[in-house]
């Protein structure tokens, strides 16, 4: 994928796992987690514009192929791997993903190497909700949740609620109380997302920073990209990671 080849490229193995890891820049640690179908360049190019304001970003890949593009059979076949893997929850409400573990990992690893205040996270569709579960029990202090659509949101409950089993839970309402804030960007009218916004104010109260955008769209930083939220986003990185005093 010609995207990453100014990336550094890793087989990263943590919590018995071993995943790929595409890594480049300098200064605090920010972890950009992709959605279906995969690290593209949409999405490397997002990433790049975290590396330019002064962030180490790592891209770790949890399923699909680089590069292999958005077509209906790319799509088709991911999603369907990716129903049947257990280390996502895709419909059982009340339960953090298996893959969240790796994924805090990974940050505590990150954050050790290159220090700074914590780490940052985003998490875009299918994978939105890891950033708020590593905010559970990792040091992350800026956590994006990007159109967050887990569980799936087949029915009222499933779609109000976090991805998160009740211990993570109560752990990421503690630190939105210490002050952790948390930013969630959508379009408005994405059924994907359920009603996940009005759990996160609910949950969080004023911790939770909502950008929410009118029109047809899904993926906000990416393929329906939306300028004010990728700003958003990296003033959001910019100010919790103090990227001045990273540098």
């Amino acid at each position: 994928m010609d995207a990453l080849r100014s990336w550094q490229h890793d087989e990263v193995s943590l919590a018995g796992e071993t995943r790929e890891v595409w890594r480049k820049g300098s200064g605090t640690g920010v972890i950009v987690i992709h959605e279906i179908p995969g690290i593209d360049d949409l999405l490397v190019a997002f990433a790049e514009e975290v590396v330019a304001r002064g962030h180490t970003v790592l891209l770790p890949r949890l399923f699909g192929t680089p590069g292999a593009g958005f077509t209906a059979r790319n799509i088709a076949g991911d999603l369907a791997r990716f129903c049947v893997r257990r280390e996502f929850s895709t419909f059982a409400r009340g339960r953090t993903s298996p893959v969240a573990g790796w994924l805090r990992a990974l940050a505590r690893q990150l954050h050790e190497d290159v220090g700074g205040p914590g780490v940052g996270v985003v998490g875009m569709c299918f994978t939105g909700g890891f950033a708020l579960a590593m905010m559970a029990d990792a040091p992350v202090i800026a956590p994006v949740l990007a159109e967050p659509s887990l569980p799936f949101p087949i029915g009222a409950k499933r779609g109000a609620d976090l991805g998160l089993s009740p211990l993570d839970l109560v752990a990421v309402t503690r630190k939105a109380a210490e002050g952790c804030e948390v930013l969630g960007l959508r379009y408005r009218t994405d059924a994907a997302t359920g009603t996940r916004f009005d759990t996160l104010r609910r949950e969080l109260g004023d911790r939770f920073i909502a950008v929410e955008f009118e029109g047809e769209g899904h993926s906000v930083l990416t393929r329906d990209r939306q300028e004010e939220g990728v700003a958003r986003v990296l003033d959001f990185f910019d100010e919790k990671l103090d990227v001045d005093a990273g540098r």
